[in-house]
């Protein structure tokens, strides 16, 4: 057995709660990659990458799509194709695109990030985002984009809040930017068709690799001049990929049948949230559980590297943090939750 197989198999045994980007691809997206149409996408000949951002632009009542290697790709490029050099985008201080994608606006958009430090439900407050646009004027750079993210920590935007969003970018000549990589989680828990969220957007992100299972991808939408504008800048990043409908077709696949099954992810979260609770020195909230992201609150008492060692040789995964963050998905049930809670209940 070569070791990268054993790897393999040591990897699928464990119950991972570190985050939903994890996932595996089921047998279905297994053999949807192994049969599809592929050509050199960088030419715009694969067919599958084609055929599934024709669909998901439909899909979404956009204009056009690009399909990306990742999310963070796929902020990054909304953002180049929104900004010019020198200009400046708005975002939350817990902004994925600002805080956790290495500074990528900055150091290859050559874009400045302004960020606004978020409410406690992720929504950011309207008087100091219109208070951080700059005057037009040399000394500055030029306010020209919103973006918001959804869900952001597990939370859900509201809906009204979005339409508020829209007045607010309208009114002061901006564009907005959804970074969406869980924006189907929140769909779900809305329980609103996805299009009622994206509709208030110039564009925005879905990340397929994360609770919809697809082993690699993201879909950046927007108008057909920004995605052209989108689609260059990948091939000046990098990523510019060739036969990739091989991953496309999983993406696809992703969408079509793993969107249905998100509302399970966030029963098993709130349901973990509970159970904590029996846990001697854990606590939780699990009213403010809305999605499939939970955070709990550790005492100070307990080892955290000597818990997360221990349960590692169980075979369970769990990040570090205070509060720590679980996250439930495709690969958790409610089996895989109640040993967690009882190797946690065996070692405090």
């Amino acid at each position: 057995m070569t070791e990268s197989h054993s790897a393999q198999i040591s990897a699928s045994r464990y119950i991972d709660f570190r985050s939903d980007t994890v996932t595996r691809p089921s047998q279905s997206m297994r053999q949807a990659m192994a049969n599809a149409e592929v050509g050199d996408d960088v030419y715009g000949d694969d067919p599958t990458v084609n055929a599934f951002e024709q669909w998901a632009a439909e899909r979404h009542g956009f204009e056009s799509a690009v399909f990306c290697s990742s999310g963070t790709q796929a902020n990054l490029l909304a953002l180049m194709a929104h900004c010019e050099r020198g200009d400046e985008y708005l975002c939350g201080q817990q902004a994925h695109n600002y805080k956790f994608e290495g500074g990528g606006a900055a150091v290859l958009g050559s874009i400045q990030p302004q960020p606004i430090e978020n409410n406690p439900d992720g929504t950011l407050p309207f008087d100091k985002l219109e208070a951080a646009i700059k005057p037009l004027d040399p000394h500055f750079a030029r306010t020209t984009l919103l973006s918001l993210e959804n869900t952001i920590n597990g939370k859900v935007l509201p809906l009204s809040y979005l339409a508020e969003a829209r007045e607010f970018v309208n009114k002061h000549k901006l564009k907005l930017h959804l970074d969406g990589a869980r924006v189907y989680n929140a769909a779900t828990a809305l329980d609103a068709d996805i299009t009622k969220i994206v509709q208030y957007f110039d564009s925005f992100t879905i990340c397929l690799s994360k609770g919809l299972g697809a082993p690699v991808g993201s879909l950046l939408l927007g108008s057909h001049d920004l995605i052209a504008k989108a689609r260059r800048w990948r091939k000046v990043l990098g990523g510019g990929m060739r036969q990739a409908g091989i991953l496309a077709a999983a993406g696809q696949i992703a969408l079509k049948e793993n969107v249905s099954r998100l509302g399970d992810d966030h029963n098993n979260a709130r349901y973990l949230a509970q159970q904590l609770n029996t846990v001697t020195g854990f606590s939780t909230k699990p009213e403010f559980v809305e999605t499939n992201i939970l955070f709990a609150k550790v005492d100070e008492a307990i080892d955290q590297a000597k818990l997360l060692s221990t349960l590692k040789e169980k075979g369970i995964l769990l990040s570090p943090g205070n509060p720590m963050r679980l996250v439930t998905h495709l690969d958790i049930n409610r089996d895989d939750i109640d040993s967690l809670i009882a190797e946690l209940k065996a070692i405090v």
